[in-house]
């Protein structure tokens, strides 16, 4: 009898266990989750439950990219994970002497595009 070959994550179900695992190291509320998914909380619950059951459309997927985005530039820039983890809760002259804590719980996808190109151009992007 041939191995049985298990099925493949799909993008949704990745992207939420890799989102999961960024916000919990930056240590974001439930709400702040929600909000930066752009998700009511209902469904925010459920995938969060059940990752596999996640089924991103084009806007939580662009969201989720940003988030990946700002983590892997922060890693670049700061070769400290401590630093880089707590880099968003650091006020910042480029957010008006604001956390970007602030500007990427907001809700809008324009704020988080907003700090990821902040970090891309402060890595030479």
């Amino acid at each position: 009898m041939p191995a049985r070959i298990a099925p493949q994550p799909t993008i949704s179900e990745s992207g939420m266990r890799a989102f999961e695992a960024v916000a919990g190291l930056w240590n974001l509320s439930g709400a702040e989750r929600q909000r930066i998914l752009g998700l009511p909380r209902s469904t925010y619950a459920r995938w969060r439950a059940k990752p596999e059951s996640a089924a991103f459309d084009a806007n939580t997927l662009e969201r989720v990219s940003h988030i990946l985005g700002i983590y892997k530039a922060l890693h670049i820039l700061f070769t400290d994970d401590t630093r880089a983890d707590t880099w968003i809760d650091r006020p910042s002259r480029t957010f008006g002497d604001r956390p970007a804590r602030e500007r990427l719980t907001t809700g809008l996808v324009a704020d988080l595009a907003l700090v990821r190109h902040h970090l891309d151009v402060a890595r030479g992007w």
